[in-house]
């Protein structure tokens, strides 16, 4: 069994989880170029790319996708990245996780639920107009 982890290497995770809530890209590159875990995640299950979905940082979130973060993790509530930038509505981030491969019916509500509970019409338009293309 592994070595639990210490209150320092708990505090530097939850930095580095605060650097894409923040916007940090190039701190929050830095951290996985010197090995944090692309797709690391919170203690609810929100990944760094979920985090900088949320939070309106469409930079961070393509630079995290560049690096290999997977656009398809769902945190604890069933949520994705798609979601969270579709509630934020933010069509840059969407368009982002669209064309890394990001699916609009995963997740417990999915972002498309999103999209129409919210009355968002221009993220259905976003969604629909992708998964109309052929792949």
């Amino acid at each position: 069994m592994p070595e639990p982890l210490t209150d320092e290497e708990l505090a530097f995770l939850q930095s580095v989880l605060d650097l894409a809530r923040e916007g940090k890209t190039e701190e929050l590159l830095g951290a996985v170029d010197a090995g944090v875990p692309v797709n690391l995640t919170g203690g609810t299950g929100d990944s760094l790319l979920i985090l900088a979905a949320y939070h309106n940082h469409p930079g961070t979130v393509s630079a995290l996708l560049a690096a290999g973060a997977d656009p398809s993790r769902v945190n604890d509530r069933g949520q994705t990245a798609l979601g969270a930038a579709v509630f934020r509505r933010n069509a840059e981030t969407v368009s982002a996780l669209l064309a890394a491969g990001a699916d609009p019916a995963a997740g417990g509500r999915s972002a498309l639920e999103i999209a129409h509970f919210f009355d968002l019409p221009e993220m259905v338009d976003l969604l629909t107009a992708a998964a109309a293309k052929p792949a």
